[in-house]
Parts: C-alpha cells; sequence; structure tokens
C-alpha cells in the first residue's frame, strides 16, 4: 500500500566534484547540474511523485546541510529532516532513520537512495521500485538494484548475480553471489564480457522491520545505540540524544555491516539511464550530445569547430566557444574552469 512506503533520502554528502558550481559549503546534491531549473535532490523527489507521500519522505543530512533541504524540499515536514552530528557512513545513517520510522509506522516499506544520481528513464525507474516494494512488502529479503552496466567502469561497485534461476516470487529479481569493490580496468572489462555483473547503484528496498532486525544481527553496537533512543523519536528531545549517542557509532558502510553477511539479498537487474554523476564526464556522457558530441547547458552557447566537449554556463547571456576538442567550459559566479576532460581528476589541484 503506497501509504505505507516511505522514501530515505541520503544527503549528507560533500563531495565538490563538479568544481566550480559545487563546494563543501554546497555540494552537487543541492545544485542544479542538469541546467533544467531542478537540483539533484529535488529530481530524486520527483521521480518518487506517486510512490510515496510527501509525508512519508525523509531526508537524512548533516547539521550544516539542513536548511538548503528545507529551501529546496519544502513539501517534507520539517521532522523528516534528520541531521547527523558527524558523518559515520551508510550504516549508522540508516539505522537511525530506520529506528525513526519503524517508531512511527510499523509496517513501513522503505527505498533507500543517494541524493545525487539522476535517472534518464523516470517511467522504467518508477517500474522497477513499485515492482521491487512489492517484493519486499511481506518478505525478510534485502533487494537492491543492479544497473545493466554499458562499459567497462572503474568508478563503481559490482554486484555478481546468480542468474541460473530467477526468484520464485519475481523472475526479474536473482539472488546476490558476491559484492566487488571498484576494479582496475582490466578486471572491469573481464566483468563486462560476463552478462551477471552489474553495477550497484547503492539504491536499497525492504521493510522497516527486515533492516532493523538485520542491524540486530549483525551490528548489534549501532542497533543498540538507535534501540536505546525510542522514547525520544518525534519528541522535542531527539535531537538532543542524537547529538550525544550518534558519534558513538563505527563508521561502515551498509555494504559491509550488512549487505555481506546478511544471507537473503537479492538484485534487480535494471536499466533505466541511470548515472551517480560523478565526474563532469560523466554528465558529458549521460547529456543529449550534438552531432559532434557536444553537450551544451545554458541559454546561448554558439560553438565553432569544435567537438566532444561539455560547456555548463548557465549564469552567462552568451558563450562562443572555437576550435576545442574534448574540453569542459563551466562557471559559478566569479569562477570560470577550463580544462581537459582526460584531466578532470586534477581539477581539485588546479582549484587550490
Amino acid at each position: 500500500m503506497a501509504n505505507h512506503n516511505h522514501l530515505v533520502i541520503m544527503a549528507g554528502g560533500i563531495g565538490s566534484r563538479f568544481w566550480p558550481m559545487s563546494t563543501p559549503e554546497k555540494p552537487k546534491q543541492f545544485i542544479d547540474v542538469l541546467g533544467c531549473g531542478r537540483t539533484l535532490i529535488q529530481l530524486t523527489v520527483d521521480r518518487f511523485s506517486g510512490i510515496c507521500p510527501p509525508e512519508n519522505i525523509w531526508v537524512v543530512t548533516s547539521d550544516s546541510y539542513a536548511d538548503i533541504v528545507k529551501e529546496q524540499l519544502p513539501e517534507i515536514p520539517e521532522g523528516n529532516i534528520l541531521r547527523e552530528p558527524c558523518r559515520r557512513n551508510t550504516a549508522p545513517c540508516i539505522a537511525y532513520v530506520s529506528w525513526c520510522i519503524k517508531a512511527r509506522d510499523p509496517k513501513a516499506n522503505m527505498v533507500v537512495t543517494p541524493s545525487d544520481h539522476i535517472v534518464m528513464d523516470v517511467i522504467e525507474f518508477q517500474r522497477v521500485i513499485i515492482t521491487a516494494l512489492d517484493f519486499t512488502m511481506h518478505s525478510d529479503a534485502i533487494l537492491t538494484l543492479g544497473m545493466k552496466p554499458t562499459r567497462p567502469e572503474t568508478g563503481y561497485g559490482y554486484i555478481e548475480a546468480d542468474l541460473s534461476t530467477a526468484s520464485a516470487r519475481n523472475k526479474e529479481i536473482f539472488r546476490v553471489d558476491s559484492f566487488k569493490e571498484k576494479p582496475d580496468l582490466d578486471t572491469a572489462q573481464k566483468y563486462i564480457k560476463k552478462n551477471n555483473y552489474l553495477w550497484n547503484a547503492g539504491i536499497f528496498v525492504w521493510n522497516v522491520n527486515t533492516i532493523i532486525n538485520a542491524l540486530r544481527i549483525y551490528q548489534p553496537a549501532i542497533s543498540a545505540i538507535f534501540e536505546n533512543l525510542l522514547p525520544y523519536y518525534g519528541t522535542p528531545r531527539q535531537q538532543e540524544m542524537i547529538d550525544k549517542e550518534f558519534p558513538k557509532c563505527e563508521n561502515i558502510s551498509v555494504d559491509y555491516a550488512i549487505l555481506e553477511k546478511a544471507e537473503e539479498i537479492f538484485v534487480f537487474p535494471a536499466s533505466f539511464g541511470w548515472s551517480d554523476l560523478g565526474t563532469w564526464g560523466s554528465l558529458h556522457g549521460q547529456s543529449r550530445q550534438d552531432s559532434n558530441k557536444n553537450v551544451c547547458i545554458g541559454q546561448d552557447i554558439r560553438l565553432f569547430e569544435t567537438k566532444n566537449c561539455l560547456i555548463h554556463t548557465t549564469q552567462e547571456k552568451r558563450v562562443v566557444v572555437q576550435g576545442l576538442d574534448g574540453y569542459i567550459i563551466a562557471e559559478k559566479d566569479d569562477t570560470l574552469l577550463i580544462c581537459q576532460m582526460s584531466e578532470e581528476q586534477r581539477i581539485k589541484q588546479f582549484s587550490e
């Protein structure tokens, strides 16, 4: 039932890989990377329209970003914006919000997603999410979405799936054999040659009792911290107690804490134009390109003898580029970046 569907958005990241647009003070989830008038976190909420009501949308973020979340997502109740007093990775983040949700809705069915990804085919995305929620509603399954790879990508972790036999309850869902770290290029090429390796998108689906029971079994120390706070969820003292107890949590990802230990782990292989937009180059690859493989995001961009470039200049009235091949051009306020796309990893070095 839709009224038991809850969306959890993890929005505490401080990444500034889209410099100069993103900064530690306003990281990429809070900026309009696509030039469409909506930030990445707003687009994340948009694609769950009709799946989760606003009162069932939760955002876990840093205390320093809570005001930005309120400004960009005014439809979400303020009490659903959970403030982490410090960074402790995804397992404590998920534990915190899971106990909050269980205190309000013991029958909750949850989707957990990062705040800074893009999805090009929203209709297919919604079909996959609705199917996944139906799968986890009345089971103890932990389900993750696996993206069908389109290239030997070294920037993503991988999921090795057992595609020999589908789940008895859904022919599109399979058991997970193992999770793989981000590979080197040779290993990624080997993965691509097989059809059972998927990109790990970091999107999870489960019911609230499943994840809380898994935390109790595999992470009893973290579990005890949030279980002991049950009297305070939804009360004026919640933040005070979280500020006191949250820093005691181990810094550990949900992958290490739960997924690599639990037995009932399933994957839904999917394809809906997904990217985690980790780089300007990934934005170039996911965006609509002209006949010269240029991507232009801005009001009036004119290109001559230019190819394989990304121009992101939403604040300028007119931009003219001539004679470039494989460059990033991006501006924000008083900063202009012009950089070879192949040298993007050195942007931080350039900006210091």
